[in-house]
């Protein structure tokens, strides 16, 4: 998932070109970005593209049921989705540094959507093996729009303030993906059913991938070369998709981020067990949309938050915030209050990811900025792929309770205990798409309407 950013991208201090704003003004908001060329397009053309890894696993939940299948025969198939996406992530991210965005995402999303198609051909619950192959082979060309648009930002966005608004929509508008996701699954089982929403799922990846990747933004961007790493140990990027892994900072975080998403996947399980319990259906799509609303409200909240402190110390209370909210679950509270539980923990969630992803700016290599995003993700998914596989070892509310506060707390303690591998390291030379520096970066659209904006001058930002 993408994200805002705590504090300004903590580089040394340097100049940059960028609009001057009278020192009263307020931080560029949400409209303005959204008026800015190419943003509606990335940001549509994400949310849309990025739906299937919302729908799948609730629909492969779904419909192995829906044919009398097991709770581990479905959550084995919600399970290798996650895994199969998580780890294809950093290579399609590496491809992308080496050959550009429009070819990469091209071919992922044409490659899911035949599988997707393919899987709907096929009843899970009858043909468990077959399934199995389409499940991972769907996951296996999942698109990295995420990664993509991470490293589009810049080049769309007039200076720091409004990069650290677009990367707050950014996370808000991940988190419309896991609210729509459920419920549109939901509206597709109640009209179609069957396994026609895992074909709904394959065209919506693919529309969304297309409209993104034949953006202007997206059609001309090119790698950036690499540039020296954060650390004065590791003056050279390591090469390769395990390159930023290599670095403290960033395997701290992809820590976190695997312990939490043990945590979130784990409820979709406990969402499937109330259901069954209570005799409530619809809990098992509404809850996990209950978390995603949750998250959206703490991403726009967050978001317009003064803040104070260290990236590291506002991760760490996140991570305390997702435990205590899970702990209300124990209580097996009834549907419409198992709900309002659910929104809890993600007023918390949004908190910590964005917090996560700010340090990349710190930890990471800026060559590397693709391939360390998509370890982000991947460490979530592979998480939530564990998670789901955990909690389905039993019938019942008890293994995916326990998954759930079991993962949030191991993130607490990564956070805890490895925080003096997130403190800011020193300089970090940044690079742009076009492969120059910042200041004699090509006039692109996005910027002759930040020059309109007001006189054009040297600013100099400090860590």
């Amino acid at each position: 998932m993408t994200s805002t950013v705590l504090d300004p991208p903590t580089t040394p201090t340097r100049t940059t070109t960028a609009p001057a704003r009278p020192a009263a003004s307020a931080p560029p908001g949400y409209r303005r970005l959204l008026s800015s060329p190419h943003v509606p397009r990335l940001l549509a053309g994400a949310v849309v593209g990025h739906l299937p890894v919302s729908m799948a696993p609730l629909a492969l939940l779904i419909a192995v049921r829906a044919q009398g299948g097991t709770v581990g025969l479905a959550g084995l198939l919600a399970a290798a989705f996650g895994v199969s996406a998580a780890v294809a992530q950093p290579g399609w991210a590496a491809l992308l540094e080496r050959r550009g965005q429009t070819v990469t995402l091209v071919v992922c999303g044409l490659g899911s959507a035949a599988c997707f198609l393919a899987l709907a051909a096929v009843p899970p619950a009858g043909q468990p093996v077959w399934a199995l192959v389409l499940t991972v082979a769907a996951g296996l060309c999942t698109a990295p729009l995420e990664a993509a648009l991470r490293a589009l930002w810049p080049e769309v966005t007039c200076g720091p303030a409004q990069l650290r608004t677009a990367l707050s929509l950014d996370a808000c508008a991940q988190e419309v993906v896991f609210i729509a996701g459920p419920l549109l699954v939901l509206a597709l089982g109640v009209t179609v059913g069957g396994t026609a929403p895992l074909a709904a799922i394959g065209l919506l990846g693919l529309a969304g991938t297309l409209a993104f990747a034949t953006s202007r933004p997206a059609r001309h961007w090119r790698p950036a070369p690499a540039a020296p790493g954060p650390t004065s140990a590791a003056p050279t990027v390591p090469v390769g998709f395990v390159g930023p892994l290599r670095y403290p900072g960033t395997r701290t975080l992809a820590l976190a981020l695997l312990c939490a998403g043990t945590a979130l996947g784990a409820l979709n399980v406990l969402a499937l067990a109330f259901a069954e319990h209570d005799h409530a259906p619809a809990l098992t799509t509404v809850m996990p949309a209950a978390l995603a609303a949750g998250s959206l409200i703490g991403s726009l909240v967050y978001g317009r938050l003064r803040r104070t402190g260290t990236l590291a110390g506002h991760a760490r209370v996140a991570a305390l915030g997702l435990l205590a909210g899970l702990v209300p679950l124990l209580l097996e509270p009834a549907p419409a209050a198992a709900v309002l539980v659910a929104v809890v923990p993600g007023l918390f969630l949004a908190p910590l990811l964005i917090n996560v992803f700010a340090g990349l700016d710190q930890v990471a290599p800026s060559g590397l900025l693709h391939t360390a995003a998509a370890w982000m993700i991947t460490s979530l998914g592979l998480g939530q792929a564990v998670g789901t596989a955990l909690a389905s070892t039993a019938v019942g509310a008890a293994a995916p309770l326990a998954t759930a506060l079991t993962g949030a707390a191991a993130a607490y303690a990564v956070l805890l205990l490895r925080r003096s591998t997130l403190a800011p390291h020193g300089p970090r030379p940044r690079t742009t798409a076009n492969n120059a520096p910042a200041r004699s970066r090509p006039m692109t659209a996005s910027r002759r309407a930040c020059r309109g904006r007001g006189p054009v001058a040297d600013v100099r930002r400090r860590t």
